[in-house]
């Protein structure tokens, strides 16, 4: 594997969930044992439970404490989005979906998605995520990608979590890894090797996804980043 500190690449397009892998194969949120994280987040027909015709609205935000602003200012957007039927009427798992990822000036292209089982924010996320870190970092977002994965592999910890819906509470899961820790190119971090990555699903929320969040602090406290998109449940 290249060095973190290697020339930036091209950031991977958001057209596809690069961060995707595998079939679908169905999770029972709470299960004795819980599922793996990989599992959980990128091989669960997430889509099965968003109806044809709604709309699915994602809060997004991101702010820094660094000196000198490289994350850029404040950002609070929303990633929309619409969901239509697969172009497979046997698929009953699969959506066509449609992004407005970010408005205005903030606009990213993103999508669209056809005969998607699985939710594509994830990636959506990440890959934004990424582009911004290795910028920062000077860095190689496949390195950074990769360690990401393996961090969902190998180090992750899943738990069950209670979310509350619709003013009720549903079984969910939590997943957390903080992929960076211990890695051999952690001097290059600038202070981030703690970048702890949360996830958390429920399947009763369309889509399954109700947060993710990529956050670091400083051994003072200090916020050097916090990315986090939170499912809308009043939008829709």
């Amino acid at each position: 594997m290249s060095a973190l500190a290697l020339a930036l690449v091209a950031a991977p397009s958001l057209s596809a969930p690069a961060f995707a892998e595998g079939t679908p194969a169905p999770t029972r949120a709470n299960a004795a044992a819980p599922p793996s994280a990989a599992d959980l987040l990128f091989e669960q027909p997430q889509m099965k439970n968003a109806a044809p015709g709604s709309t699915i609205t994602y809060d997004y935000l991101r702010r820094s404490g660094i000196s000198k602003g490289p994350f850029g200012p404040p950002l609070n957007d929303t990633i929309t989005f619409r969901i239509e039927a697969a172009n497979d009427p046997k698929d009953a798992a699969a959506r066509n979906i449609r992004v407005e990822m970010f408005s205005g000036l903030n606009r990213v292209p993103a999508g669209p998605f056809e005969d998607m089982p699985g939710n594509p924010v994830i990636s959506l996320f990440l890959e934004n995520h990424l582009r911004g870190l290795a910028r920062v970092l000077e860095a190689n977002p496949r390195y950074l990608k990769n360690a990401i994965r393996k961090g969902l592999r190998d180090k992750a910890t899943v738990t069950a979590t209670k979310v509350t819906v619709g003013g009720r509470e549903v079984d969910g899961w939590r997943v957390v890894t903080k992929p960076f820790e211990g890695d051999a190119m952690t001097e290059r971090m600038r202070g981030m090797a703690d970048m702890t990555y949360t996830f958390v699903t429920a399947p009763n929320v369309p889509g399954e996804i109700v947060s993710i969040e990529a956050q670091s602090k400083n051994a003072e406290g200090g916020e050097l980043l916090e990315e986090k998109l939170s499912y809308d449940q009043k939008a829709g």
